[in-house]
């Protein structure tokens, strides 16, 4: 079984350009599942059930996504062997720009928008630097000069990577992409293998439950702004 985490900023097109990938990949009669992590809710799934693509939602409601994904992630792989998936692929919320929800020895793809913002690339952390593969959407709505300075920028932030612009409303670019998901990672079990960074620190005392503000009320992880 093939397995993808693509992880990506809110409404940056994700599930579009999955949904234009496995377009592409229809001829090759694969079978396919998604697993679709969010915080509070999604429709994303009846977006896959209308193209006929199995697919499973978590939602982490009060705790991290990502945490609860790497909670869970194992289970889902075990669940997708279970039926015999070609191709399994992770969405994940993308809520937090430091988390990442990529794996070693796992394909990993981060979407992107070019209505971020030029310096976006930079501020978002190992969901697009340590991907292998930066999918950029949105190209239709700026300028060819706009797209080639937020090429860059990504360039920048992610040396390594393979970086390609996906339409996910025409799917134009959306063949590339297919054809690396589908020589994507072979996966049997995820026990044993590691996360390409760790987690950030957590387990302060909002973490746990505690709303009221104050210093008397800050235990664990705290770390304070620097102010004159």
């Amino acid at each position: 079984m093939k397995f993808i985490t693509v992880s990506g900023p809110p409404s940056s097109g994700k599930t579009s350009v999955i949904l234009k990938a496995m377009e592409e990949l229809k001829p090759k009669n694969l079978k396919v599942g998604v697993l679709k992590f969010d915080c509070l809710t999604t429709d994303d799934d009846k977006l896959y059930a209308a193209q006929n693509i199995d697919s499973r939602v978590g939602l982490s409601g009060s705790l991290c996504p990502d945490h609860f994904f790497v909670s869970n992630i194992d289970d889902c792989i075990d669940w997708g062997s279970r039926h015999a998936y070609d191709v399994l692929i992770s969405e994940s919320a993308g809520l937090c720009n430091r988390c990442s929800p990529h794996i070693k020895n796992c394909t990993a793809v981060c979407v992107i928008d070019n209505l971020m913002g030029i310096n976006t690339p930079k501020k978002i952390g190992p969901m697009l630097k340590m991907a292998d593969i930066v999918v950029i959407t949105k190209g239709d709505i700026v300028s060819q000069a706009e797209r080639e300075i937020f090429a860059l920028k990504i360039r920048q932030a992610n040396p390594e990577g393979i970086i390609l612009h996906v339409n996910g409303i025409t799917g134009q670019g959306a063949s590339q992409l297919a054809a690396l998901i589908e020589n994507g990672t072979q996966v049997e079990t995820l026990r044993g293998e590691e996360l390409r960074i760790s987690m950030p620190s957590a387990l302060c005392s909002y973490c746990l439950g505690e709303t009221q503000i104050g210093k008397e009320k800050q235990k664990g992880n705290v770390r304070k702004m620097k102010l004159d």
